[in-house]
């Protein structure tokens, strides 16, 4: 354990700092997040803190190896058009459909046995106008009977899966597929309810209905019952009760705490929180991990209240995008990851000096004393390569791209093997965890587009793999997107299919 890099927050502590002096976030661009960070309190990219990258994976038959750094797609690949071959390392492409992409991607198996995929389109409204305009609007329903041919049965287009931004959810025990309107800073929230366990190929809109918050992230509990909306923009949370999805209503709000990604225990009564967290010094703002009690909402007691448990951060963190829970040998686990790179006093989220958090895995057996067990991090995260010729890269130099990790997800909370991540300008990686202590990245899948490339990418070339990674156990395969060039079937080789 290397509790000394980590702080632990009482939650004394923790409320008396959350009620004095909380600020609105300045909202950067049309960043997929709010970049945020307390200027001058992390360490620079230089600092001896930062934890060590994992080594490159051993590729067996049929790789198309990165050419540089672990995790690089150097400009002269562009230049000399390797880069049109993409790079493989124990994946082989099974599928490949639609040309933009999201932040979600999710598997569902419905009461009559089909398979289908569901992903928002769209990165940003209204920057992703034109994309939508020429593919299709909203959330795309995908028949993956056969997995080697997706066939588009549906596209969604209520108010809330037109601009999902990251809320995108599916409850697969009550088969109800989720989404609040929603972007970095403003939309109101419009919870969308679908029912898909009757026919996933064509699923029932059940409501469509306004919360009174801000959309942005959000979090199911696993019983299905409770749906929870955070608002960036907007310093909100919001538990919703969706037991009876035709007429949702709102249990719970607290203003005030700038929460991003929110994932909800087995139990239902703790609230894994990614915190972006209120500065009250005036500057930008920072977090990390928050654990709250929500034992309350889970009962339906009137008035809930939220206690929070504990607080954790750590110094080579970035903006925490969301903490997916599942045990190991007993033991209860965070899969955490990060997104971007967090704002630098040198100069702002594009300087070398930028932290990138990646992911990380944490402890919770006691949900009041968290602790961080190891990192998942590429070589292209570090701070030696962040200074060196990597920043003049295609798409490294973007605040909402570059080269850092954006959402990863386990194929199970029980005892899982491997983890996937989509780490943007990298693609997918796969990562091996069954030594939680000791992570191994074991694979990867890269397809970057240059400009020329798809017509309705104008301004970014690169990778854009941003989405939530989706599991299909029955074939060996992870699902995911990226915002330039759409959804990827991907298949585990040399062994790989062996750790599902």
């Amino acid at each position: 354990m290397r509790c000394s890099r980590w702080a632990t927050v009482s939650p004394t502590e923790d409320r008396a700092a959350r009620t004095s002096g909380v600020i609105r976030l300045v909202v950067v661009g049309v960043a997929a997040a709010l970049v945020a960070a307390v200027l001058g309190a992390w360490p620079s990219a230089t600092s001896s803190t930062f934890p060590a990258a994992l080594a490159e994976p051993s590729c067996g038959p049929g790789a198309l190896k990165e050419t540089s750094t672990d995790g690089r797609v150097p400009s002269s690949d562009y230049s000399s058009g390797r880069y049109k071959q993409g790079y493989r390392c124990n994946t082989s492409l099974v599928a490949h459909q639609g040309k933009t992409g999201g932040f979600k991607v999710h598997r569902y198996v419905d009461a009559t046995g089909r398979a289908c995929a569901f992903y928002d389109s769209t990165l940003l409204f209204p920057k992703d106008t034109l994309m939508q305009a020429v593919s299709g609007l909203g959330v795309v329903v995908l028949d993956m009977s056969k997995p080697s041919a997706p066939v588009k049965t549906a596209q969604l287009t209520s108010p809330a899966m037109l601009s999902p931004h990251e809320s995108l959810l599916l409850n697969p025990k009550r088969g109800i597929l989720a989404a609040e309107l929603g972007n970095p800073a403003t939309n109101v929230s419009v919870l969308d309810l679908y029912d898909v366990r009757t026919d996933c190929r064509h699923p029932k809109l059940l409501s469509s209905t306004p919360t009174g918050g801000l959309g942005h992230e959000s979090g199911f509990a696993p019983d299905g019952r409770t749906f929870y909306i955070t608002g960036t923009g907007g310093n909100t949370l919001q538990a919703v009760d969706v037991s009876d999805p035709t007429k949702p209503k709102v249990l719970f709000t607290e203003y005030g705490v700038n929460y991003h990604g929110v994932r909800v225990s087995n139990d239902g009564r703790r609230l894994y929180v990614a915190n972006i967290g209120n500065s009250t010094g005036g500057s930008f703002a920072s977090g990390g991990l928050r654990i709250l009690d929500v034992g309350q909402i889970q009962d339906r007691e009137p008035d809930p209240s939220v206690p929070v448990l504990s607080s954790l951060s750590w110094p080579e963190g970035s903006i925490p995008q969301a903490a997916e829970p599942f045990t190991r040998n007993g033991h209860q686990y965070l899969l955490e990851f990060d997104e971007f790179a967090n704002y630098s006093a040198e100069g702002g989220v594009t300087q070398a000096s930028s932290p990138v958090g990646a992911a990380r895995i944490i402890q919770v057996d006691d949900p009041r004393h968290p602790t961080v067990v190891s990192d998942i991090r590429l070589a292209v995260h570090q701070p030696a390569a962040r200074q060196g010729e990597q920043q003049n890269d295609p798409g490294a130099s973007s605040p909402v791209q570059g080269y850092a990790a954006h959402y990863c997800s386990v194929p199970t909370r029980t005892n899982p093997n491997l983890v996937a991540c989509s780490m943007i300008l990298s693609g997918l990686r796969v990562f091996d965890i069954r030594d939680v202590t000791h992570p191994k990245q074991v694979g990867y899948f890269n397809q970057p587009v240059a400009q020329g490339d798809n017509p309705l990418v104008l301004t970014s070339q690169g990778a854009f793999a941003m989405s939530q990674p989706a599991w299909d156990p029955t074939h060996d395969s992870v699902w995911y997107s990226d915002g330039n060039s759409g959804f990827y079937n991907v298949r585990l080789t040399n062994g790989l299919e062996k750790l599902f």
